[in-house]
């Protein structure tokens, strides 16, 4: 199943599981972080409090409280230091290791936002098109997890539905 787009507040999201582009102590921070954070409450804060944080790339889940999504996947992207420092690696593993947790989980549908073009400078684009091979690849060998990108804006959104156009089986060149 082609990974699907939609636009607006990930907060706002009635969905099994969200990723939240999080920061590597867990805690809460700015951008779709603080967001998730606010809209779930303190019981979210306590939870991460004794994750005792997450590496660059890697993923961890914690229940909704009081968002419309029963789970929290937390994953680190990489800050963006002109490419040269495994950045694009440690993004598609955000995607892997988040989408291989829900699996373990029994997740089966995953929203995710724009990993790491926020405060972490991650290029818009680059980091759109790992996120949708990493996503299209996961998903052809597990095609019962539903995955969607939500954008914050409209342009975002264009670039991901266009991207996965290009992924799909009969657009392919």
């Amino acid at each position: 199943m082609m990974p699907e787009v939609t636009e607006g507040d990930i907060t706002l999201l009635r969905a099994e599981a969200i990723v939240n582009a999080a920061n590597n102590s867990l805690l809460g921070g700015g951008g779709a972080d603080g967001a998730i954070h606010a809209a779930a409450g303190p019981g979210l804060l306590k939870e991460c409090e004794g994750l005792n944080g997450c590496a660059t790339g890697e993923a961890k889940i914690t229940g909704g409280y009081g968002l419309p999504a029963r789970y929290v996947i937390h994953t680190v992207g990489p800050v963006w230091r002109g490419g040269r420092h495994g950045e694009e690696n440690l993004l598609a593993d955000c995607y892997k290791n988040s989408l291989a947790l829900a699996l373990s989980r029994g997740i089966k549908e995953i929203v995710f936002p724009c990993i790491s073009t926020g405060a972490y400078r991650f290029p818009a684009r680059r980091a759109a098109e790992i996120a949708v091979g990493t996503v299209s690849v996961f998903t052809a060998a597990h095609p019962e997890i539903r995955v969607v990108f939500c954008c914050f804006d409209a342009v975002s959104a264009g670039l991901y539905r266009l991207l996965i156009r290009k992924q799909s089986p009969g657009n392919r060149s």
